[in-house]
């Protein structure tokens, strides 16, 4: 099973970087040679009705904070040392501009209906085939990314995020692991219930408070052990580039352990280039794509460059107490902080492994919601009805099995989505340059002359 996980996923790493490399020289770094006109652009407030801009960068920031940063990270640095938290950079900086790409299409390509605005990868998968009279070609590669997203939400948006939670609140506080699944399920009956707006409501409401504690405590270890951090960023750097490594050439070094589950751990916590994020983002009441994607580089660069460094660091800064939990991400990550600020930072991590995770169980129901809209059209309302309840009982089921097994399908599934994704973003990538031209010319420049 390994083996064939690693040939399947071992492509990965290099698509990412070579496609996010072609974006950032195509786009002309614009996001980069305009930072500060751009930072405005995306605080200025839009009063509007529906989701806001804000809203939804957090809906889909609850859909990657939790488990990619704190067991996905724990879980990279064991199966692939130190050197991993190297590819988790690599491929976040590579992959901001893919998030971007996928941001700007999902909004041009949504659809109003049902009351709120929708859309994501399988429409504009679709209405790229579709225009080119593919119909039946749009249609089924934009199904078949549609199903490999509902087994994604399954397995790693509810299974795996479940597990770690409940993991967390049972080896802290001794509560029954199917009793947390049971409050997640009916957080989320109620929270997708209500729409979009009514998901980015609670998830506005949790990830602000979650982040900033989480910064807070990751700060106070780093500080403590201040004079541990040269030798943690030495070690990242060693082993990345370490004789082994570079011993099997270029394409070797590329599909070494180090760098695929750094860029596949990296892709888990970001989710930058495999479509799922576009899902959130489209429901925004921007009338501006590239706004909006910008928002996106945001996202992977909190996500990825600033939350999971400070989980890598505060892991090495403690790895030989720790290590022999390697097994177990979420106790070692857990442990690793307890070593430094005693036993009661126990409790306050294992609330915020399981409160990421809740948030993010219900930020991926959302995208399964609207997977099954996609799918069956009209009569989603009355499937996603039952799925909602079969992805509810799956949250209840994976806070009480094992993850060895949902790690694996996620691994496989991402890489799937992200294949197809990332292709089509090359194939609309005149569009992606159009929309990006029109924003630097028309807004940064209009912005940069007003002020």
């Amino acid at each position: 099973m390994e083996r064939f996980i690693g040939f399947f996923t071992a492509p990965v790493p290099f698509f990412i970087i070579a496609a996010g490399l072609f974006f950032s020289f195509y786009l002309k770094f614009f996001y980069i040679r305009h930072p500060i006109k751009a930072f405005r652009a995306i605080t200025e407030k839009e009063e509007k009705s529906g989701v806001s801009p804000f809203a939804a960068l957090t809906l889909a920031l609850s859909g990657t904070l939790g488990v990619g940063n704190i067991v996905g990270v724990a879980g990279a640095i064991a199966l692939g040392g130190f050197g991993a938290v190297f590819w988790m950079w690599v491929s976040a900086l590579c992959a901001m501009i893919l998030k971007y790409a996928e941001i700007v299409l999902a909004v041009r390509h949504r659809r109003e209906g049902r009351g709120e605005r929708f859309g994501g990868a399988p429409y504009y998968i679709e209405d790229f085939f579709s225009r080119r009279s593919l119909f039946g070609v749009g249609k089924a590669v934009g199904a078949t990314f549609a199903v490999l997203c509902l087994f994604e939400v399954l397995s790693t948006g509810c299974g795996i995020q479940m597990n770690a939670a409940a993991g967390a609140l049972h080896n802290a506080l001794g509560v029954p692991t199917a009793l947390v699944g049971i409050f997640a399920a009916g957080l989320t009956f109620y929270a997708v219930g209500g729409g979009a707006e009514r998901v980015s409501k609670v998830t506005s409401a949790l990830i602000p408070i979650l982040s900033l504690s989480y910064i807070f405590m990751s700060c106070a270890v780093m500080l403590i052990r201040s004079s541990e951090l040269p030798r943690v960023f030495s070690s990242i750097f060693a082993d990345a580039f370490s004789p082994e490594s570079a011993a099997g050439g270029v394409f070797g070094f590329l599909f070494c352990r180090a760098t695929r589950y750094g860029a596949m751990r990296g892709l888990l916590s970001n989710e930058a280039g495999c479509g799922t994020a576009p899902l959130a983002h489209a429901a925004s009441n921007t009338d501006t794509p590239a706004k909006q994607g910008i928002l996106g580089i945001f996202e992977v660069f909190f996500d990825t460059v600033v939350l999971c460094t400070m989980t890598a660091a505060v892991i090495i800064i403690s790895y030989d107490e720790v290590a022999f939990l390697a097994n177990e991400p979420i106790k070692m990550a857990i442990a690793a902080y307890s070593e430094v600020l005693g036993g009661w930072s126990e409790y306050f991590l294992a609330f915020a492994v399981a409160a990421f995770g809740v948030a993010t169980v219900v930020c991926c129901a959302h995208y399964a919601k609207e997977c099954i809209f996609y799918l069956f059209g009209g009569r989603g309302r009355v499937l996603g009805g039952a799925c909602l309840a079969i992805y509810a009982a799956a949250a209840v089921v994976g806070a009480t099995v094992s993850g060895s097994v949902l790690w694996h399908i996620s691994d496989i599934t991402l890489a799937g989505m992200t294949f197809i994704n990332i292709t089509v973003l090359l194939l609309c990538r005149k569009e992606i340059k159009s929309e990006t031209r029109d924003f630097v010319c028309n807004y940064l420049k209009q912005k940069g002359n007003s002020r």
